[in-house]
């Protein structure tokens, strides 16, 4: 999963700030650093299992927006159930929690399985371990009754990390992963492959609605899509191949102008990240376009200069899928705006970018698992 994102303090004329230099500040460091996120969980606090809606051939789950920057709901595992919050992750695969067995400080800091608690509970001697972006996490493969809202599947396999690094101070305590089996690091079912054979959703399929502003009303639905969360037609787009949420893109352009992916490129649609990552040469190209400057480790412009900016278009399968400014320019805790395109990671052999929030929130989606497709359509 690609969704952890940089945002280091940095000092802008426009809000100037003092701060050491380090070689990486990884967002969450930023904002627990000043217990924000724990004091915005404690402000809006509610029990998202309490209004998870299940129709005859859908269920619609709860999303928390954590500033723009984290959408996370929380599952059940074990019986009686145990509370946990997840990120519903496009980009990976494996479901996994802290576990009790764990004493890395990340894990302190979190809800952890508590495995003896649980009728149901059944451990394998089966490792594996997952390096993100700016973390990693070594587990051991479990199984036991896994609830999202009142979807049920039993016997599940999933993840118990046993030592975690780089996540001590993010709001979720693991990761729910919606991509194909073939990508599971653990080599367990995920958990909608699992629900799909044991009958429990009616269609193969899953959407994200995702607020805008910090608003609630994001969600997660199974088996169906509620015309409700968008305006028009959906616009399929096939997968590059089956096994991966990854999709052709035609261009990106600006003004009329192609800016990059200028022969065709790979667009990964990601619900685990928060930006719009690319190449860092094109990335740059894109940051001197619109006037942004490096200040630590994001590229700032002036607040009053957002509304001049032009938009920045995303053509995929000949459609035109259109980012303004107000979208792609966020604000971070001191008011100071900063572009969301950011370098990716990672050097593939082809251009590859990855279309985060920045673009879900603008666009209703919907992962066809079905058809090996995926549905766009304007957002309400």
């Amino acid at each position: 999963m690609k969704w952890l994102v940089l945002l280091g303090l940095v000092a802008f004329s426009e809000c100037i700030v003092k701060i050491p230099l380090r070689r990486v500040k990884t967002m969450r460091k930023t904002l627990s650093g000043k217990n924000m996120l724990n004091n915005f969980l404690k402000e809006h606090a509610y029990r998202l299992s309490q209004i998870s809606f299940h129709g005859s051939n859908l269920t619609i789950h709860p999303l928390r927006n954590i500033r723009d920057l984290f959408y996370m709901g929380n599952i059940t595992i074990g019986t009686p159930p145990q509370e946990f919050l997840v990120v519903f992750d496009t980009g990976s695969s494996d479901l996994w929690v802290p576990s009790d067995f764990c004493t890395s400080p990340a894990c302190s800091k979190h809800f952890r399985f508590r495995h003896l608690q649980s009728s149901t509970f059944r451990l394998t001697n089966k490792t594996f371990s997952i390096e993100y972006g700016s973390g990693t996490m070594e587990g051991i493969v479990a199984h036991d009754t896994v609830r999202i809202g009142d979807l049920v599947s039993t016997d599940q396999p999933f993840g118990l990390s046993m030592t975690e690094s780089g996540f001590e101070g993010i709001p979720f305590d693991g990761v729910l992963g919606l991509n194909y089996p073939n990508i599971s690091f653990s080599g367990a079912i995920p958990i909608f492959d699992k629900l799909k054979n044991q009958g429990a959703i009616s269609e193969p399929v899953f959407a994200f609605y995702l607020s805008k502003d910090e608003q609630e009303g994001s969600v997660v639905m199974f088996g169906g899509v509620d015309h409700r969360y968008y305006k028009g037609e959906l616009k399929w787009v096939p997968l590059i191949e089956a096994g991966d949420w990854i999709v052709h893109m035609d261009c990106i352009s600006m003004r009329r102008k192609v800016i990059a992916c200028s022969g065709g490129c790979e667009a990964v649609v990601d619900t685990g990240v928060s930006m719009i990552k690319g190449p860092k040469t094109l990335v740059d190209n894109i940051q001197k376009l619109i006037g942004a400057t490096l200040r630590g480790f994001k590229h700032y412009v002036s607040c009053s200069a957002v509304d001049t900016l032009p938009s920045i278009t995303f053509t995929i399968n000949g459609i035109n899928y259109r980012v303004p400014a107000r979208a792609y320019i966020l604000k971070d805790s001191r008011g100071c705006c900063y572009s969301s395109f950011q370098e990716t990671t990672v050097s593939p052999s082809t251009e590859t970018w990855i279309l985060g929030d920045v673009f879900l929130r603008l666009y209703f989606s919907v992962f066809d698992r079905g058809n090996d497709r995926i549905g766009l359509a304007r957002a309400v």
